[in-house]
């Protein structure tokens, strides 16, 4: 076959012959397409591709040219790219070399201005329902922008001129490569500041940018700086660019201000009118109380003159009071004379004669009952010859032959006296005395008691 004796090229050299034909061919060249996989490595190159709706092609920026990004760059951003067409052995495959990275134009920003508008407005972080009410009269402002330009000094003159306030500064980038992130940081810095600590908690921020083109303004149109604003709890005001710039930092914020300066007089009110107004409202104010104290005087005056007088109030009470007093005194005579008739009477019953009469009646009522006692009395009996028999010790009433029998020791009382007696008959129980017991004492032994009888 034909070119069977050509000499056989390794892989190597057909990649080289390959190369230098295409950077031979091409050398320096323009490509506009649309960014894909945008990625920056550790060392600091990047690495992306572009394509359009037909084909793709690999490029890479070397750390140096890549420091020069004048703006943001993203996935779906249209630009042009500017390098060198040559061919990567390792893989067999071209690529460019980048050497500059532009815009295609305005257009290509607005349409990934209104496509990241979209997503993130379909999250809700514009919704006006995330928006917090600024405070009145923040005693902390906080400012993230660059800390050199017009725009610090701009609100930082305006806040003096109005309502000198303490401002914390956090300096940031406001454009180029980084900056997004930075601008970022510094909101959530703040945000995680702790109350009461060292570097004092804002009460509101304010992310300020001076003007300049779409691609100037594009780091506050990033999905990190928008995320940041929007998380914030701290009341934010966006004033990036001048008053026909919009950013996207603008609808996530609580209040869009059109310039920084702006910014600071929405921030603060004005001192010396809120002066004027405390004046005005204390003047007012002492202008109400003393019209009330008026009125409330002339109601009184009138009340006083509608009201009847004391002596008309009283007249009644006394009225009523004297007719009180005089049936008091009534009751109390018809009280004593019926008292005094009861005493009369009380009196007549009591007169001398008839209490002697009754004084017989009870002396006699007494004397026959004194001689029916004496008739009944045991101890005349005993006098007239009768005995009483008792028993011995416990000193229980005998009253018949058998108990006697029975009880042995017996105590007979006269009319004169008392006489022990014992029951001596066949068949009766024989009678042993009992054992008179010993009396104790503390001085020493018991002493025998002698029988009286």
């Amino acid at each position: 076959m034909p070119g069977d004796n050509a000499m056989a090229l390794s892989v190597s050299e057909l990649s080289a012959a390959l190369k230098r034909m295409v950077e031979g061919e091409f050398g320096n060249v323009r490509l506009r397409g649309e960014i894909s996989g945008f990625k920056r490595a550790a060392s600091g190159h990047v690495y992306l591709a572009l394509k359009d709706d037909k084909a793709v092609i690999d490029g890479v920026m070397w750390r140096g040219n890549a420091a020069r990004i004048a703006f943001a760059a993203q996935d779906g951003l249209e630009v042009v790219a500017s390098g060198k067409l040559t061919t990567y052995p390792g893989r067999s495959k071209y690529q460019i070399v980048i050497d500059s990275l532009e815009l295609a134009g305005e257009g290509a920003l607005m349409a990934l201005f209104e496509k990241l508008k979209a997503q993130l407005g379909t999250e809700g972080l514009f919704a006006n329902e995330r928006k917090k009410r600024l405070p009145f009269l923040p005693r902390v402002i906080g400012v993230v922008t660059s800390p050199t330009g017009a725009v610090i000094r701009d609100i930082l003159h305006r806040l003096e001129d109005r309502c000198p306030s303490h401002v914390v500064l956090w300096p940031v980038k406001v454009q180029g490569q980084g900056a997004a992130e930075e601008v970022a940081a510094a909101v959530r810095g703040f945000d995680a500041l702790a109350p009461g600590g060292p570097v004092p908690r804002p009460d509101l921020l304010i992310v300020a940018r001076g003007g300049g083109s779409i691609e100037d303004l594009w780091a506050f149109n990033e999905e990190v700086v928008v995320r940041a604003i929007a998380d914030c709890r701290i009341p934010v005001i966006s004033a990036v660019g001048h008053e026909t710039d919009t950013s996207l930092s603008d609808h996530a914020a609580d209040l869009r201000a059109p310039t920084p300066t702006a910014a600071a007089e929405l921030a603060v009110p004005v001192l010396a009118d809120l002066r004027h107004t405390i004046a005005t409202m204390a003047l007012r104010t002492e202008r109400c109380v003393r019209r009330y104290h008026e009125r409330g005087g002339e109601r009184l005056q009138a009340l006083v003159r509608v009201m009847p007088k004391r002596d008309a109030l009283l007249a009644p009470q006394r009225q009523r009071t004297d007719d009180l007093a005089q049936r008091l005194g009534l009751g109390l005579e018809r009280r004593l004379g019926v008292a005094r008739r009861r005493l009369d009477q009380s009196g007549a019953a009591l007169r001398p004669a008839m209490l002697a009469h009754r004084h017989s009646a009870a002396a006699a009522r007494l004397a026959a009952a004194s001689r029916m006692l004496d008739a009944v009395n045991p101890d005349n009996l005993l006098k007239r010859g009768y005995v009483r028999v008792t028993a011995q010790g416990s000193g229980a009433v005998v009253t018949s032959a058998a108990q006697a029998r029975g009880v042995g020791a017996l105590m007979l009382r006269f009319g004169d006296g008392e006489v022990a007696a014992v029951v001596e008959q066949a068949g009766a129980k024989p009678y042993t005395p009992p054992k008179a017991k010993p009396a104790k004492t503390e001085s020493g032994p018991p002493v025998d008691q002698p029988k009286l009888l």
